[in-house]
């Protein structure tokens, strides 16, 4: 769909107002079907609490958001439904709930999967009720009795940390999916240089190239969401359906970034999380690890990690960062960008941060020590570079 946008009219605008009205970001007598100002910081304010981008445009992601937030929790029976699931705010509301408990639903996608129905079951059995995996009136009224089971920590991030603890240290046979953003009809962010044109997307799918050689030369299985001329761009969901059927062990996702004000600079990591704290743990430390080794091996200007609710990082089941590596619009990040060398660099940033997610942390080594182009002759030798 093409994002609605300030100054827009017609019922998908009064369609927008509503949702927004009950959800209290619109006063209740609010009406109409004017893109206006009013509703602009509505969705903004919205988009914000939701973690997804905050550019006051209704596009695919935001609308779906929008449609899945007319749900409370409680307002309607959850089951697992085939071949179409449930999906909405109130999904989310129940899997968040599960999780700070203690029962494993995954990531809270809002999508009611057979993980959660296998939760909630599990909840249904220890509280006396009839364990049919559906969440209706009695479920609820018993959520809502209970307070937290799980105390002392996050239970969701001692299971993960643990998942990956068990997986060992070695990069050798694993899969990684490696996606580089936009492709075909949509070019990303595009800036004239003089004679030249630098689009996004032809320098992440080269950026995503290099990567992909490092990686398989640390003996790990690569898989591209695109090549380098796709005939159509891949929409969000199906790049982390791909690497959800690919059984991938790490997603990462390739972006740079843009500003009208050209003094912005600076590489930034993003991994799924919610505004009221909940986190894939392993992705927010794949995070820290790639924002470190990036701005140590670059000299980029860090802008952090960061929690988000998009799409490609709720719905992939593996640890998933997205990465901006600086902003195509700063002509100092331009300047690196473009030469061959800098993007070298960050893959085996790249490289480096996927292999420290995978130590021990008694085995964990100092930002930027690694040596990518020894890293499969020192694993199998069994020792650690310093």
């Amino acid at each position: 769909m093409h994002p609605i946008r300030p100054g827009d009219q017609g019922p998908a605008v009064a369609e927008i107002r509503t949702v927004l009205v009950g959800l209290e970001l619109l006063p209740a007598d609010s009406g109409g079907d004017d893109y206006d100002a009013e509703t602009e910081r509505a969705v903004r304010a919205f988009q914000q609490s939701r973690g997804l981008s905050v550019d006051g445009r209704v596009g695919a992601e935001t609308w779906r958001a929008l449609d899945a937030a007319r749900w409370r929790f409680g307002a309607r029976a959850l089951f697992h439904a085939v071949p179409e699931p449930i999906t909405g705010e109130d999904v989310r509301s129940l899997q968040e709930r599960l999780l700070e408990m203690g029962y494993d639903v995954g990531r809270a996608d809002a999508i009611y999967g057979i993980r959660t129905s296998r939760a909630v079951a599990q909840f249904q059995r220890e509280m006396g009720l009839k364990p049919d995996g559906s969440c209706g009136p009695h479920t609820v009224n018993a959520l809502r009795r209970l307070g937290r089971k799980v105390v002392g920590g996050r239970p969701q991030w001692l299971r993960e940390s643990d998942a990956i603890r068990q997986a060992g240290p070695e990069l050798v046979g694993r899969t990684v999916v490696i996606d580089p953003g936009h492709g075909g009809t949509d070019p990303g962010v595009v800036v004239p240089d003089g004679t030249l044109r630098w689009t996004e997307a032809d320098l992440v799918h080269d950026l995503a190239s290099r990567l992909e050689g490092r990686l398989a030369a640390a003996g790990v299985r690569v898989q591209l969401t695109r090549g380098p001329s796709p005939a159509s761009c891949l929409p969000d969901d199906d790049r982390a359906q791909l690497a959800n059927s690919l059984g991938a062990d790490v997603f990462i996702s390739l972006h740079t970034d843009h500003h009208a004000n050209p003094a912005a600079e600076g590489v930034a990591t993003y991994h799924y999380g919610t505004d009221n704290g909940v986190t894939s743990a392993t992705g927010e430390r794949l995070a820290g690890l790639v924002q470190r080794e990036i701005v140590a091996r670059t000299g980029l200007r860090d802008c952090h990690t960061h929690a988000k609710a998009w799409e490609l990082l709720r719905l992939t089941r593996m640890p998933a960062v997205r990465v901006e590596v600086g902003y195509l619009t700063s002509p100092d990040d331009r300047a690196r960008l473009v030469d061959p060398r800098f993007r070298d660099r960050v893959a085996e940033a790249i490289v480096a941060a996927v292999q420290r997610m995978y130590l021990p942390i008694e085995r964990d080594v100092p930002t930027g020590s690694i040596d990518v182009t020894e890293l499969r002759a020192v694993l199998a030798a069994g020792t650690v570079v310093d």
